[in-house]
């Protein structure tokens, strides 16, 4: 029993003995895995410039400077003196008047007619009257963006007047609506709120008669039709004047105001062109 006891230690000896110079081995063949990680940071860490390790206090930098020039430029360019509301609507009206004032309307003008009391615009659409003569309503509207407000000055058709031609006073002219392309018309058919004379759209590209002839009045001294002119029209078959009033139209045409036609001259039968396409004068051969 000894015998087996001594061989037993022994052999624990000789098997501790045996493990511990491999202990000591792993220990001297190199640095631990913590240090390997820690070599290994050192080695991959870049030495950046300071403007790359600092760009987002750069990029706060430049901008800056960019507001602080913007605000000099505009500093030094700003004209107080026009800087004020008044001072900028008196030069833009200024402008709107320098621009029309000798402005000839010719032959072909696309134009709108502003009625010069109410500033309401002369105005068709695909409307029937409900009475009279059960045509194409006309009115006046009041915005001023209506494409349905455009109309297109035109000769009649027995004369040699063309297209660029100026318009004498006094010239007998028709108004083609642009958009529905039918003429402005007028008899002896009543007005639905006022009773006057109807006015309507009547006709189209070829069929057109003398119930579509105004004759042009230009207020003042003027020879010829220019934007900036006080006009009156007047119907050649009924003598009455083109007309507008405050009254409006409840239903159909809610917010526009009647169109029709007067035989007397009043302060509600003057208009002016205003928005549209002017075409130039055509020169003489």
């Amino acid at each position: 029993m000894t015998q087996i006891s001594s061989t037993v230690a022994s052999s624990g000896s000789q098997a501790v003995s045996r493990r511990k110079p491999s202990s000591s081995s792993a220990t001297s063949s190199g640095p631990s895995k913590a240090e390997q990680r820690e070599h290994l940071r050192k080695d991959l860490k870049v030495d950046y410039p300071f403007w790359q390790q600092n760009w987002f206090i750069g990029l706060l930098f430049l901008m800056a400077m960019g507001f602080f020039g913007l605000a000099l430029f505009l500093f030094l360019t700003f004209d107080f003196d026009q800087g004020s509301p008044s001072s900028a609507s008196a030069s833009a009206s200024a402008a709107a008047s320098s621009s029309s004032h000798n402005v000839q309307v010719t032959y072909g003008t696309v134009l709108k007619l502003m009625h010069e009391k109410t500033k309401f615009r002369l105005h068709s659409h695909e409307v029937p009257y409900g009475s009279g003569s059960g045509q194409q309503s006309v009115t006046s509207f009041p915005n001023v963006d209506d494409s349905n407000s455009y109309w297109i000055v035109r000769p009649p058709p027995d004369t040699s007047a063309k297209q660029g031609d100026t318009i004498p006073d006094g010239a007998i002219i028709r108004l083609q609506h642009m958009r529905t392309r039918k003429w402005l018309h007028s008899h002896l058919h009543a007005s639905p709120i006022s009773g006057n004379l109807e006015v309507s759209c009547f006709g189209g590209e070829s069929e057109s008669d003398t119930g579509d002839y105004w004759r042009l009045l230009i207020e003042g001294s003027g020879k010829t039709w220019k934007q900036d002119q006080r006009i009156r029209l007047q119907h050649i078959d009924t003598g009455g004047y083109l007309h507008s009033h405050d009254k409006k139209y409840a239903r159909i045409a809610g917010g526009q105001q009647e169109v029709c036609g007067v035989r007397e001259k009043r302060a509600d039968n003057v208009w002016l062109a205003a928005e549209g396409v002017y075409l130039p004068i055509t020169e003489s051969k």
